[in-house]
C-alpha cells in the first residue's frame, strides 16, 4: 500500500465477488439540509467517492439532489460512486423492509444503492414514528422482529437487483457471527465505531477472516471528549511527518484495511480530510500500540438509539 497509486484512492473488495468499496468514505449526518447539500456537492468534487447515508438521517432528499446535481454536470459518473444507506429500526419487520428501501431509493433519487444495510440491531416498535416511546419516555421495542429475520428481507433486496450488497451496523462480534452463519447472503460490510481509542480489533480479525470489510465512524472522535486530534501520540506524529491529526488518523485506519467516515461541512476541512497518504510503519505501530485509552463515543450499541443524532422535535 503506497502511494504511487495514492492512500486516499485505496479500494477494498467486497466478498460478493465483483465490487470494491473505496476505501476513505464521506458520512452524510448533517442536520442543515442546505449544509448537507453543499459539503455533498465539495465532497464528491473533491474526491471522495464512498457516501453513507441514512434513512434516520432525515436528509436523504438532500444527499440526492446534490448527487443528482454533480451527476447531471458530469463532472463525476453515478457509477464510480459507491452509496450505500440504511434500514431503521421502526421497519425491522420482513414486511417493512422493501417500502423502507424503495423511499430511500426516491429519497436519494437513484435507481439502485451500492450497500443497504441494517442500522442497528434494536428492532423498534414498527410504524411511521422513527423514535417511538411510552408514556415515561422509554423506547418502545418490538419483540416480534429478529435480527436474522430481518436480514433475509434484506437478501431479497440484492436478489431484486436494486442494491448489490448488504451489511449490518452497530453490531457486536457475537452478533455479527449470528447473522453470519445463517446469511444465504454473507454481510459485506459492518459498520461500527472505531477509531484508536475504540479499536475493535478481535471484530475487525473476523470481518478480515471472513472477507468483511469493518466500516469505522467517528474515525476522527466526533470532536466528542477526549479528543483524538488532541491526543499526544497523534500530535507528535502529524508534527513528524507533516500531516494534520484528522489525516493521521484517517490514514490509520485506511492503512489497517477498514472504510474509515469523516464528516465535515467545511470546505477546508473536506479538502484535508481526502489529502492523506501513507504513514511510515513505525507511526501506525505507534497508534496501535501504544495508545492506551479506551473510550466509546456512542452507546447506539447498548439501546439503538444513536448518540450523535438529535431526538426530532
Amino acid at each position: 500500500m503506497s502511494d504511487t497509486e495514492g492512500l486516499r484512492y485505496i479500494k477494498i473488495p467486497l466478498n460478493n465477488g465483483s465490487d470494491e468499496i473505496p476505501a476513505l468514505g464521506f458520512g452524510t449526518l448533517i442536520p442543515d439540509p442546505i449544509a448537507t447539500k453543499e459539503a455533498v456537492r465539495i465532497s464528491l468534487e473533491v474526491g471522495f467517492r464512498q457516501f453513507d447515508c441514512a434513512e434516520r438521517y432525515r436528509n436523504e432528499e438532500h444527499v440526492g439532489d446534490a448527487m443528482r446535481a454533480v451527476f447531471k454536470e458530469g463532472k463525476v459518473r453515478r457509477e464510480d460512486v459507491f452509496v450505500g444507506t440504511k434500514l431503521w429500526n421502526n421497519n425491522h419487520r420482513p414486511e417493512r423492509v422493501s417500502p423502507a428501501f424503495e423511499a430511500s431509493l426516491r429519497r436519494l433519487q437513484l435507481d439502485y444503492v451500492d450497500l443497504y444495510s441494517i442500522h442497528t440491531p434494536f428492532a423498534f416498535k414498527p410504524g411511521d414514528d422513527q423514535d417511538p416511546r411510552d408514556e415515561n419516555g422509554n423506547v418502545i421495542y418490538d419483540d416480534a422482529a429478529t435480527l436474522t429475520n430481518t436480514w433475509k428481507a434484506l437478501e431479497s433486496r440484492v436478489d431484486e437487483g436494486r442494491c448489490k450488497a448488504i451489511g449490518l451496523s452497530n453490531v457486536s462480534l457475537q452478533q455479527l457471527k449470528e447473522v453470519f452463519e445463517i446469511a444465504r447472503i454473507k454481510p459485506a460490510v459492518v459498520q461500527v465505531e472505531s477509531h484508536p481509542y475504540l479499536p475493535e480489533w478481535d471484530l475487525l480479525d473476523y470481518c478480515k477472516r471472513n472477507g468483511i470489510v469493518m466500516q469505522a465512524f467517528a474515525a476522527l472522535g466526533h470532536g466528542i471528549e477526549p479528543k483524538l486530534i488532541d491526543d499526544r501520540v497523534i500530535a507528535v506524529i502529524a508534527k513528524r511527518v507533516n500531516k494534520t491529526p484528522a489525516q493521521v488518523l484517517l490514514a490509520w485506519a485506511v492503512q489497517r484495511i477498514t472504510a474509515p467516515l469523516t464528516t465535515a461541512t467545511n470546505a477546508r476541512h473536506i479538502e484535508e480530510n481526502f489529502d492523506i497518504s501513507t504513514l511510515p510503519d513505525d507511526a501506525i505501530k505507534e497508534i496501535s500500540e501504544g495508545i492506551s485509552t479506551r473510550v466509546r463515543l456512542n452507546s447506539v450499541v447498548d439501546t439503538g438509539i444513536p448518540g450523535f443524532i438529535p431526538r426530532a422535535s
